[in-house]
């Protein structure tokens, strides 16, 4: 099963599709209409950018889908920084959600009823969709009335995904809140580097290389110039998001651009890595290496596939016969395809991409937790959180793990080898994701950071059908909870049943309970209505003080606070420790997992080749076989 596998971040397709099979169909828009969407006459708003009409939503809700934010990024505008929309003429129709941003179809999430490893979407995809509670224009609030605005940033290994999949009415309507679900650019597309591009009247954004970032932050300009037109209050934005969302959801709390433009934060399943800029340009033979992806690397690859080079070798001598402008030309008048294919041997798995460019500018050159640390970075309320059980999902499709019963079901073969692998990858996305910037964010910023552990795991159990145990709180399933949203159709098939309806749906009302105080005053507090469990913000004072909150339903003990945090050592330790690995190659194993699962966890390559008891083990040959001699011996830390 392909893996993030550099400190790039790659996320490839399979990985991120297999993760969001459940996650992106947990907060999937409804089911279309066969018949066309049919503008209602209570949702015509006057905004700074003109007059908008939309739907009458499910949960009694309205939306306005589509709305373009920015110029389309086509042209001569591909990879550089988003400019402004210009006001439209006559009123809008924001009836349909707006093509995804171009990305390859998955069999699992994402466009899904294109063939596998093809391109779908568009490059003119920057478009955001607005939900509310149902209103007549008369009744739209204004002054102290509006309504909090709460900005998602959707997942996907920033490779694939749409604003299209979640659906913000139940949340916008139960919680008297604004959602915006924002689209933005993805893969190469999102994020690319090279020194053609940096050409004169390039502006500091543009050279950044961070194109996905720009369009989160140019989407948020947006809002604060257009969203009270909806009744929502421009001074009350929280910013929330999932898995490479809620790592953007960190990057926008680094970046000096959106410094402004946001109130609160919410990182749910985050991280925090970012890559040097050369390792995003060079060549991967330079004395600083470039990722294997690097734009250079790309470039050759470009100039193999149409002929112009025979090998890699006449590509970069071909290369330096050209200036920055001829370069410039040929990149931007590639389609999109012959982009994509460069990205990955096999295309239905999806593509390997650099991406989160620490350039100075848009992201800071210093690492995130020392940024969080010193207090540089935009200080504003933040909830960071992750699920018990993250790796679950990814593992239990991994055919080395599990076989598939019905071709969908994953079934174990050996749960307590399974549980010892996906347990302490777990919980190095805790500490990377929550634990780690947590502690770092309260040294300058007490009782305004909150911190939560998602456990639900009640999914169906019966002889050959145990999801509990293959998937447990998985990577993406507090996002229907977030949301409000469960009808998942065959995707949900065991998750979400009659059985557990009653509990989870309490479950979810607290949370977005939650969600919502944190969007109205900046503190989760005890909920909208005051009367849940105080969530308290995290706190370092002492080994028992209370870190996190706990969801769970009330048969598995509720919401309630936990003490516990986990730092990378504490990993590394647990691994040394653990009797259910049986000898030194399985320990090394998950020591290697936890080094190329690599989110900016503070473990990486370098750190595992420099373990002892592990250089029998090459980080480049696993999985490695076992052999005589391995029973007994021990990996230690």
């Amino acid at each position: 099963m392909s893996r993030p596998s550099s400190p790039s971040s790659r996320f490839p397709m399979q990985l991120a599709a297999t993760a969001l099979l459940l996650a992106f169909a947990s907060a999937c828009s409804e089911v279309p209409d066969p018949a066309a969407p049919v503008a209602d006459a209570d949702t015509l708003r006057e905004l700074p950018a003109g007059e908008v009409i939309g739907i009458a939503a499910e949960y009694d809700s309205h939306a306005w889908l589509g709305i373009p934010f920015a110029e389309p990024p086509v042209g001569d505008l591909r990879w550089k920084a988003p400019r402004l929309a210009p006001p439209w003429n006559g009123t809008l129709e924001a009836l349909e959600t707006g093509a995804p941003c171009t990305q390859l179809a998955s069999s699992f999430a994402g466009v899904t009823d294109a063939e596998p490893g093809t391109p779908v979407g568009q490059e003119d995809c920057l478009t955001l969709n607005v939900y509310a509670p149902r209103m007549t224009p008369e009744e739209v609030p204004d002054g102290e009335g509006r309504l909090p605005v709460m900005v998602w940033i959707h997942g996907g290994g920033n490779t694939i995904g749409s604003a299209g999949f979640y659906n913000g009415g139940n949340l916008a309507a139960r919680q008297d809140v604004i959602v915006v679900a924002v689209q933005y650019r993805l893969g190469p597309f999102g994020w690319f580097r090279h020194a053609s591009l940096r050409g004169e009247g390039t502006t500091a954004a543009g050279r950044s290389g961070n194109y996905g970032i720009l369009d989160q932050i140019r989407a948020l300009e947006w809002v604060q110039a257009n969203i009270e037109g909806f009744g929502g209050d421009p001074d009350r934005v929280t910013i929330f998001g999932e898995s490479a969302g809620g790592r953007d959801v960190f990057m926008l709390l680094l970046s000096r651009p959106a410094n402004g433009l946001f109130h609160r934060a919410i990182a749910q399943s985050g991280g925090t890595g970012t890559i040097a800029p050369a390792r995003a340009e060079n060549w991967n033979d330079d004395l600083i290496p470039g990722d294997p992806n690097s734009s250079n690397e790309v470039l050759a690859k470009l100039l193999v596939a149409d002929g112009t080079a025979a090998d890699r070798d006449a590509a970069r001598a071909h290369l330096a016969t050209l200036d920055d402008w001829e370069i410039a030309e040929y990149l931007r008048g590639q389609s999109n395809l012959e982009i994509l294919l460069q990205y990955s041997e096999d295309p239905t798995e999806g593509i390997e991409a650099p991406q989160m460019f620490a350039d100075g500018h848009v992201l800071p050159r210093q690492d995130a937790l020392g940024r969080f640390q010193r207090g540089g970075w935009n200080q504003v309320p933040v909830i960071l959180g992750s699920n018990r059980d993250e790796n679950k999902l990814f593992r239990a499709f991994d055919p080395e793990l599990a076989d598939m019963r019905f071709g969908l079901i994953p079934d174990i073969r050996d749960p307590e080898r399974f549980d010892a692998l996906t347990e302490h990858l777990s919980l190095m996305w805790k500490v990377s994701g929550v634990d780690a910037p947590a502690q770092a964010m309260q040294t300058k910023h007490a009782g305004q950071v909150w911190a939560y552990r998602f456990d639900w795991d009640e999914e169906l159990s019966l002889p050959g059908v145990r999801l509990a145990e293959a998937l447990g709180a998985s990577h993406g399933f507090e996002i229907p909870f977030v949301f409000g949203h469960f009808d998942l159709g065959p995707a949900a098939i065991g998750l979400f049943t009659p059985l557990n309806r009653g509990a989870r749906k309490e479950l979810s009302a607290r949370m977005m309970s939650y969600w919502a105080e944190f969007a109205y005053s900046g503190d989760p507090g005890q909920g909208r209505d005051g009367t849940l469990p105080r969530w308290l913000p995290w706190d370092d004072s002492s080994p028992e003080a209370h870190r996190y909150v706990i969801f769970d339903t009330e048969s598995d003990g509720g919401v309630r606070m936990g003490s516990e945090p986990v730092m990378v050592g504490d990993v590394l330790s647990s691994v040394a420790e653990d009797e259910r690995l049986r000898d030194a190659r399985e320990r090394c194993y998950v020591y290697r997992e936890l080094a190329d699962w690599s989110w900016g966890r503070g473990f990486d390559r370098e750190s595992y080749e420099a373990l002892p008891a592990c250089r029998a083990f090459p980080f480049d040959l696993a999985p490695w076989q076992e052999t005589a001699g391995d029973a007994g011996a021990e990996a230690t830390s």
